[in-house]
This record gives structure tokens, C-alpha cells and sequence, in this order.
């Protein structure tokens, strides 16, 4: 299959594309290679990309319909995965153009483009974040999500909203996936598992906010890739007994679905830095901070949907994860 994925150079686009790549798809990549954070590890991940004979690389801001129009009209995709956007909670509250721009309008162009070349499948990245002011636990693509506590939260149910638009106007087959916090090789420099990381090894400081009382469903890079590659095999289809009069936010008449991929084993922050902890042979220096604008106690996953409908369950152990992550961290960053 010849495949277009956004954001290749980020975290989660390089391991979806490297996957499809060694299973012998063609992958088109594009990124912006923004600045949010260090572009030299976007640049690397390409690099590693680009040694495969099947893969292509554009750079553009998906936000760009011209060049997105061009992308679509040159190429001719069995499949989108659309993983590029603007991420981070606490960043949405400083920037909420860059999240407008990014992951409104960049996903209304690319949901015209597989419009316009009736294309087989859009799979695309929601985020755990839509769950927002809902406390009640495993979150379940059954509940409401109607209260989000951030821009970027809003940003991705916006994103589940526009997708079903398609698929009920024009049939488009779209599937959102919910990522619960996702850490492993290659993370992003951002999110809490790379910063522990950094933190202890360095021998520094590191934050842990509500004074180190939350937990997150922290999920193994290869375990949601394989989930996105299986969900990207298996389009999605219309649920013939969904029910107009007890509406469900999982599925539709219409041929679109959405899961959560996450671990379905929440970790306390203390008890992931402990694991990191282990893994580095240091102990970490703790700061202890209040609960930030934006912010979650806690996440937990309930998979089972995913499990149905493509019969994988991440299982990833946390040590086993993390001591693959601290490994590629003091590679990466020689001399840790």
C-alpha cells in the first residue's frame, strides 16, 4: 500500500512510518519541522527514515492548502494516517493560534484531500485529553466528552466532530484513536517521561505536579503503533445497530469509529520515577509542585473496544518499557 503520514518526524509518526516501511509499504511523509521542540531530533528521525528505498519526505505546514491540495493530487494514497499537530496542553494555553492553525485547519485539509481522492481510510490521532473534567474511570469512548479543560483538548474532540461530518456527507471511512500518554524511544523532549529521564540522569531537579499526586496510563511507543497499524488495516465501518434515540459517541450509522490505545494499567508519577530510577542507577531529586492550568489528575484507558475490533490489547510492562527508553536516552545522548 502506498501511505501518507503526517507528521513523520515527530515521535509517533516516525514509529508508524518506520513500521510500514519494514513491512513493505511506500510512506509519504511530511512535516513542518517546527521549533516547539529541538528540530535536530525530528532531523534524526528523518535521517533514519530516509535509508528506507520506500520512503518519500515533503516538507510543508499541513496548514497550507495549496501545498496540501498538491501533495493529495500527486500522489495517489490507499490510506492516511494523520498523526501531525500541535501538541501539548500547558504550550496551548501560552499559543492558541498555533492550535487553530495546526490541528483546525491542517485537519480540515487533510480530510478534504481524502475526500477529494476517495481514499480507503483516514486514521488519525485524538488524544486521552478529550476526556477532560470527566472523573469517572477507565475512561470509555462511551462517555461524554463535552468538557474539555484545554484548547488542545477541545482541539481533538473538534477533530473527532469534523471527521464524522465526513464520514456521514461524503462516507469517508475515519477512525480517531485516543493516545494515553505515550513514552519510549525517540519521545518527545516535552512530555514527562523524557524530562524524568533527563532530570535524573543529569542529576537535576525534576517537577512533579499536585505535589507528585497523579498517575497516567503510560503507554509503550510499539505497543500504539502496532494499534494504529492494525486499526489502519481495518477501516472502519457503519454500526448497524447504532441507535438515533440513544446516541453513542463511539460509533455511527456513518462508517466511523474511535478507541483508546493506552495501557490500561494507570502508573502513579512517584512509581514511574522510581522505574526510571532503576533503570539509570540514580535517584531522583524531587520538586514537588502544585497542579498545573490545564492539567489531569489522572488517566486510565479502557481498551476493550480496541480489543474487539482488532484484537490487541497493549501490554507493554512498564520497567521492561522504560528500560528500553533510559537505554536509548544515554545512546542518544552520549556521555549520560
Amino acid at each position: 500500500m502506498k501511505i501518507l503520514v503526517t507528521g513523520s518526524a515527530g515521535f509517533i509518526g516516525f514509529h508508524v512510518a518506520y513500521c510500514l516501511l519494514e513491512r513493505g509499504d511506500i510512506v509519504v511523509g511530511v512535516d513542518n519541522l517546527n521549533d516547539y521542540y529541538d528540530p535536530e531530533l525530528k532531523k534524526d528521525r528523518l535521517a533514519i527514515l530516509a535509508e528506507q528505498k520506500n520512503f518519500s519526505f515533503i516538507k510543508l505546514d499541513i496548514s497550507n492548502q495549496v501545498e496540501m491540495e498538491a501533495v493529495f493530487n500527486q500522489h495517489h494514497f490507499d490510506a492516511v494516517v494523520h498523526l501531525a499537530a500541535q501538541a501539548g496542553v500547558r504550550y496551548s494555553i501560552e499559543n492558541p493560534q498555533v492550535y487553530v492553525q495546526s490541528n483546525i485547519v491542517g485537519f480540515l485539509n487533510v480530510l478534504e484531500g481524502v475526500r477529494q481522492q476517495n481514499i480507503n481510510h483516514l486514521v488519525y490521532a485524538s488524544s486521552s485529553s478529550v476526556y477532560g473534567a470527566n472523573t469517572c474511570q477507565p475512561f470509555s469512548e462511551h462517555h461524554n466528552v463535552d468538557h474539555p479543560v484545554s484548547l488542545y483538548a477541545a482541539s481533538k474532540k473538534s477533530n473527532e466532530l469534523m471527521a464524522h461530518s465526513y464520514s456521514h456527507l461524503y462516507g469517508l471511512k475515519t477512525t480517531g484513536l485516543r493516545f494515553f500518554t505515550v513514552y519510549g524511544p525517540w519521545g518527545r523532549p516535552d512530555m514527562s517521561p523524557f524530562l524524568f529521564a533527563r532530570g535524573i540522569l543529569n542529576e537535576e531537579s525534576i517537577k512533579l505536579f499536585n505535589e507528585g499526586d497523579m498517575s497516567r496510563d503510560f503507554t509503550y511507543i510499539d505497543d500504539i503503533v502496532e494499534g494504529v497499524v492494525q486499526v489502519m488495516d481495518s477501516p472502519a465501518q457503519s454500526d448497524k445497530k447504532w441507535d438515533s434515540e440513544a446516541p453513542d459517541s463511539a460509533s455511527s450509522y456513518a462508517p466511523y469509529r474511535i478507541y483508546n490505545i493506552g495501557n490500561s494499567q494507570p502508573v502513579k508519577l512517584m512509581d514511574f520515577v522510581r522505574a526510571i530510577e532503576k533503570s539509570a542507577g540514580k535517584k531522583a531529586k524531587i520538586n514537588l509542585m502544585p497542579m498545573q492550568p490545564g492539567d489531569v489528575q489522572s488517566t486510565y484507558a479502557d481498551v476493550s473496544e480496541l480489543q474487539s475490533a482488532v484484537g490487541f490489547k497493549p501490554g507493554t510492562l512498564l520497567q521492561d518499557g522504560v528500560d528500553v527508553f533510559v537505554e536509548w536516552y544515554r545512546g542518544y545522548y552520549s556521555g549520560v
